[in-house]
């Protein structure tokens, strides 16, 4: 079923809707909430995605549906691993986005990034990267992807991937202190 149709089911309070995206994007949501949680919470947090999907269309009319459910799961998965963590629940202790943060604070202070609006800078960012860049970045960073997931969904050696992303990170400092 197109998106459109999705989201007008959502619109209509038909919960087909639910069904219907669940068909078209349970996988790939399941997928993202599994890189940041594991199995077990993933799953159970894929199901308050579809209720939290269900509460916000309407009044939201995504353009994209797919990516409009991925950051809501996405969100969802990196709030419950955040709990997870605040009680050392879980042994799981690094997630991608540290890498950034390391990146950013190099021994400076937060505040020198405290007026910068990181949504459009993210997108001025990704935007100014080469497409094969884009993807490791978005890969790693977005969608929780390993190093080896990279280099074998795009078919390059891990070092490559490795320094690819360095090398982005090193871009992302650069660009934010322009901004």
């Amino acid at each position: 079923m197109e998106d459109e149709k999705i989201v007008e089911l959502y619109f209509a309070r038909d919960e087909l809707a639910v069904s219907a995206t669940q068909e078209k994007y349970g996988a790939l949501l399941l997928s993202v909430s599994r890189k940041i949680l594991g199995q077990c919470d993933a799953e159970e947090c894929l199901n308050d995605a579809y209720l939290g999907i269900w509460d916000s269309i309407p009044p939201e009319r995504p353009l994209s549906l797919g990516a409009y459910c991925c950051k809501v799961v996405r969100n969802l998965s990196f709030k419950r691993l955040e709990y997870n963590l605040a009680e050392k629940r879980s042994p799981k202790s690094a997630v991608p986005l540290d890498e950034l943060e390391a990146s950013l604070s190099g021994g400076e202070d937060f505040k020198a990034y405290e007026n910068i609006d990181f949504s459009i800078a993210v997108n001025d960012f990704l935007q100014s990267l080469k497409p094969e860049m884009r993807i490791v970045f978005m890969k790693r960073y977005y969608f929780a992807d390993t190093v080896p997931e990279i280099s074998a969904d795009l078919g390059i050696s891990e070092s490559k991937v490795k320094s690819m992303l360095l090398r982005a990170r090193k871009k992302y400092l650069s660009f934010l202190k322009g901004e």
